[in-house]
């Protein structure tokens, strides 16, 4: 077979139909191999799941450790930082807190195996949200979550809490629970702001749906704690509420963002300041994430943007609506990519976007140099379209 033929897929497209696509040969994008200096950069990562196990995919959380810790390493390896055990990993949606506590501390120690930065989720899964959870149990759970990261050398991400969303009825019960963890922990750590849109159960968090009035709280609560606080990750997809409140932030405290729309222009700042990152998109695009973060580092403005530009409209598409379902194609980028054998999730969330969505992801990787290897991409997404009746 001739490479132009085995290069040709027949894509399916919106509205029913196919059409003919060629690999555009764009040479991946590879990071230069020296640590990044300007921004702190966190990748959310994924998890690997067992696709041998005899659990029930929707009943319980079989995971490849092995496969697991080696794509952390890979992160590793680029020059960013690890955020473990967050929403990317599937935490609440696939990965209980028993199968975080055992992901957190295989982490923790591969991490300092290779001097690898790493921060980890604390959040309060092991509760079930209802109306019988009191604010008592709430810190009761926040502690025990936080202690199990700090115990192991970890650094804490305070991981927005269902349970606590789920009864607290003013601002003062968020400031309450909060405050009671934050004069607690041993180190600084990271906050999490997570918009609705990623968990539907957040909906008002800091006790209120108006952003500004949340906002209002939030900033409160860093400002009793400062020297309690590293930063702040918000996830709420509008850069302009990220910079409002990047520009509130007592001295200090860092923005992370976790606006998975609009980083390139966070991260690159104003004259005002800028945002650290702390982004679950970035486990899709680690090699030009670091390669882009490099050239910032190296003053050179337009090489950042060449290398980040392509990058949105896949990132865009990742995260459409229901934003949720994001990891499905960030776990399909690393089986395009070679870093897992197959195309299974925990809790069979492979099947939360249509072979449409993929086969739109895949074009999008491709001309954004985001393929490792372009003759194995191509072959796995031929894979899972003939799975899906397309016939190569």
């Amino acid at each position: 077979m001739s490479q132009s033929k085995s290069q040709l897929i027949k894509l399916p497209i919106a509205g029913g139909g196919l059409t003919d696509y060629t690999l555009s040969g764009r040479a991946p994008i590879e990071a230069p191999a020296v640590p990044l200096k300007g921004r702190i950069a966190f990748s959310a990562a994924h998890v690997v799941c067992d696709p041998l196990a005899a659990a029930e995919p929707l009943l319980g959380a079989a995971v490849d450790w092995q496969a697991t810790m080696a794509y952390r390493h890979h992160l590793w390896s680029l020059g960013l930082a690890v955020a473990e055990a967050m929403d990317t990993a599937q935490r609440g949606m696939g990965l209980d807190w028993l199968r975080a506590k055992e992901l957190i501390g295989l982490s923790l120690a591969e991490a300092a195996s290779v001097g690898g930065r790493i921060a980890c989720g604390a959040g309060t899964d092991q509760l079930a949200p209802g109306p019988q959870v009191t604010i008592e149990q709430v810190i009761r759970a926040y502690e025990e979550q936080c202690e199990y990261i700090e115990s192991r050398g970890g650094q804490v991400i305070l991981m927005a809490s269902r349970a606590l969303a789920a009864i607290a009825k003013s601002p003062e019960d968020y400031e309450q629970v909060y405050g009671t963890i934050l004069r607690q922990v041993s180190r600084p750590v990271i906050l999490h702001w997570l918009g609705d849109m990623f968990d539907p159960a957040l909906a008002g968090y800091w006790g209120s749906r108006d952003i500004g009035t949340a906002m209002s709280v939030c900033l409160r609560i860093i400002e009793a704690n400062r020297d309690k606080v590293d930063g702040i990750k918000i996830s709420l997809l509008d850069a302009d509420k990220e910079v409002q409140m990047r520009r509130r932030l007592p001295c200090g405290v860092r923005m992370y963002t976790g606006d998975d729309f609009n980083y390139p222009e966070l991260i690159q700042g104003d004259e005002y300041g800028y945002s650290d990152a702390l982004l679950g998109i970035f486990d899709a695009i680690a090699p030009v994430a670091a390669a882009a973060i490099h050239a910032l580092d190296e003053g050179d403005a337009a090489g950042y943007q060449a290398l980040f530009a392509p990058t949105v409209p896949l990132s865009r598409h990742i995260f459409q609506r229901p934003t949720y379902a994001y990891k499905t194609g960030i776990v399909f980028m690393a089986y395009l990519n070679g870093h897992q054998n197959h195309f299974r999730m925990l809790g069979a969330a492979e099947g939360a976007r249509s072979i449409v969505h993929l086969s739109e992801l895949f074009r999008l990787a491709d001309g954004a140099g985001l393929l490792a290897q372009p003759e194995l991409a191509a072959r796995r997404m031929k894979q899972v379209l003939t799975l899906a009746g397309i016939e190569q």
